[in-house]
């Protein structure tokens, strides 16, 4: 028997106000089997140490991920909803808020576990007041409330957790917003047929090209028409195939050949309106380089008159018209005294052939479908180096001046050559006579037709180039594709945000739970602290349960348990309390057996006495 007494002292708590007999518990591990220690699974740190490490790890990711979206326009996703019955806002909302919810909840419980373990933790490290152990209750408190009284009785490991956990409250939000399906511009890599080439058409002498460029030049004046397909400013490119599947907003960049077409278009050294009382008048202009040409009109035909006419042996070895330069000359009659007024340009077309890089289509046009060809821009690479017959032999580089022609015994081209001879001057000043105040205006301004005649002749003549220089071809050259693609785009600012976010959670998260398993080391409890049971388990023996009744309220509770102390004990783990400051004087009798004065203690005898 002396063995067993040794392992039970006579007292624990030292209070006169109850009786308690923890010194009756048997000690555990000596007298019986100690029991295993209750640790909740999520409190293991290395459980959390895994959930931060994971949170950590997917804020990482998302950086990268941001990073990524950010240089390449964000990722590839089908063109059209695999899943025809949702929505793509749907998806890529609800399942990154799934992604984050259940780590969200987990550390809801986690800090959940540490408000239910901190009287305990409380209790374990030295006694503590009532108000910090028993009569503390952070599970029944919501988080805000939480936040507040943790810092009032400087619980700062317990206060932080409650941040922690509210911080996650933002997760599920961020997480909703970080994806967007946006039309983006993507640049893939692809093949294109080239289905024309450098070559001189063999139909030229049917003018059919020029005709047909002097009316688009009329109808571009007329309706405010834009380049036509393959063709921007003076370049002229070999035609591409685009691919099958239209795009919307789609472009595309190929490496192919152009001709360059410059009109080197100037106003005349000196010009002259020779105006006789009868018959025709004569316009005699000199050129920079020194070249004189004569043009006669009838005035009685038009008040307003216009006409283009050869320059020979003029810089140009050529005999043939249609190599030549050419001189545009406008007449009209003065608004203001109805006196004649004229007007010449002199241009002298070259062509250049080059390797090109070719932008083609418009993406600033709403709806614009690859297929239509416009040009953006183009890029010339180098001079063409292979041989043809139109820098060759028999054209030597020497462009058509695509508005005189010599004369022809076929009616037809005779007719054609009349509709590019009149056309063009005929849209020259025309594009005059829609500016305000009429053409008037264009005859004061001392560079109005020059500049009015590079703009119309250009476009002229690069028409011409694309249908006379170019021969058909088949050849496979590379190019690059941008088009709208949807596009799944991480939104950065709610990406940075959530990855933020999910690192600090991780890092706070993880110092915590090592400090709060550090404190918790000395706590030894053998099931959960939230039944009934267990809490009546640890202070069955403890005495002070004699001072409270069941109907006491919180305000009762505090007074009678004001002037106590409690812990845990070392031995048996029971919560014993010890006395501290003035007894509880008015509840002394109530409290003692059969509600009588309290009588002088008297230890109970058992078999473990002696």
């Amino acid at each position: 028997m002396a063995s067993a007494t040794d392992y039970r002292p006579a007292r624990n708590g030292t209070s006169s106000r109850f009786r308690e007999s923890v010194h009756l518990i048997p000690t555990p591990g000596v007298e019986r089997k100690r029991p295993k220690r209750y640790e909740p699974l999520i409190l293991n740190v290395w459980i959390v140490a895994a959930i931060a490490l994971l949170m950590i790890g997917l804020a990482v990711a998302l950086e990268v991920a941001l990073n990524i979206s950010y240089k390449n326009n964000g990722f590839a996703v089908p063109e059209r909803n695999v899943f025809s019955f949702v929505s793509t806002q749907f998806l890529t909302s609800f399942f990154p808020t799934l992604l984050v919810a259940p780590l969200a909840l987990l550390w809801g419980v986690t800090d959940w576990m540490i408000r239910w373990y901190q009287p305990y933790v409380n209790l374990s490290r030295n006694s503590a007041p009532a108000e910090e152990s028993l009569l503390l209750d952070y599970i029944a408190l919501n988080k805000l409330y939480t936040v507040w009284v943790s810092a009032k009785h400087g619980h700062w490991l317990l206060h932080v957790s409650t941040i922690t956990a509210l911080a996650t409250y933002i997760l599920q939000p961020l997480a909703g917003s970080i994806f967007q399906i946006r039309q983006l511009p993507f640049t893939q890599d692809t093949n294109v047929t080239s289905i024309s080439s450098i070559g001189l058409a063999p139909n030229i002498a049917a003018l059919n090209a020029f005709s047909a460029a002097a009316g688009f030049a009329e109808a571009a004046v007329i309706n405010g028409l834009q380049d036509p397909p393959f063709i921007i400013g003076g370049w002229a490119t070999a035609e591409f195939a685009f691919p099958e599947n239209p795009v919307l907003n789609g472009s595309m960049t190929a490496n192919t050949t152009a001709v360059q077409t410059n009109v080197n278009c100037a106003n005349p050294t000196s010009q002259k309106l020779d105006t006789p009382g009868t018959g025709n008048y004569t316009i005699t202009s000199t050129s920079t380089a020194g070249c004189t040409v004569t043009a006669q009109f009838d005035p009685s035909s038009s008040e307003q008159q216009y006409g283009v006419s050869a320059v020979p042996n003029c810089g140009s070895t050529s005999t043939n018209a249609t190599l030549q330069p050419v001189m545009f000359w406008y007449f009209h009659m003065r608004v203001d005294n109805g006196k004649p007024e004229t007007r010449t340009v002199f241009c002298t077309p070259t062509i250049r052939i080059f390797d090109v890089m070719a932008n083609a289509t418009r993406p600033d046009i709403p709806n614009a479908n690859l297929n239509n060809g416009s040009l953006i821009n183009v890029t010339s690479i180098d001079e063409y180096p292979k041989a043809n017959n139109v820098t060759g032999s028999p054209l030597s580089g020497q462009a058509f001046n695509g508005v005189v022609f010599d004369p022809s015994p076929n009616s037809f081209v005779a007719a054609r050559a009349l509709t590019a001879n009149s056309g063009v001057p005929g849209a020259i000043f025309r594009f005059a006579s829609q500016l305000p105040n009429g053409p008037q205006t264009t005859f004061d301004d001392t560079n109005g037709f020059l500049d009015i005649t590079k703009h119309v002749y250009t476009q002229h003549l690069a028409l011409v180039a694309k249908s006379i220089y170019f021969v058909p071809g088949n050849q496979t050259i590379p190019a690059k594709m941008t088009s709208l693609m949807p596009r799944l785009w991480i939104e950065p600012l709610s990406g940075h945000a959530l990855a933020v976010v999910l690192f600090l959670i991780g890092i706070v998260g993880i110092v915590v739970h090592f400090i709060h398993s550090r404190a918790r080391r000395n706590l030894y409890l053998t099931s959960p602290p939230g039944s009934i049971a267990a809490i009546v388990s640890l202070t069955s023996r403890s005495g002070f349960g004699d001072l409270l009744l069941p109907y006491d309220d919180e305000e009762t509770l505090r007074r009678k348990l004001s002037g106590l102390r409690f812990r845990l004990d070392r031995r048996t783990g029971a919560i014993v309390a010890d006395e501290h400051g003035p007894a509880d004087k008015t509840d002394r009798a109530s409290t003692a057996p059969l509600g009588l004065p309290d009588l002088p203690y008297e230890p109970l005898k058992t078999p473990y006495d002696p």
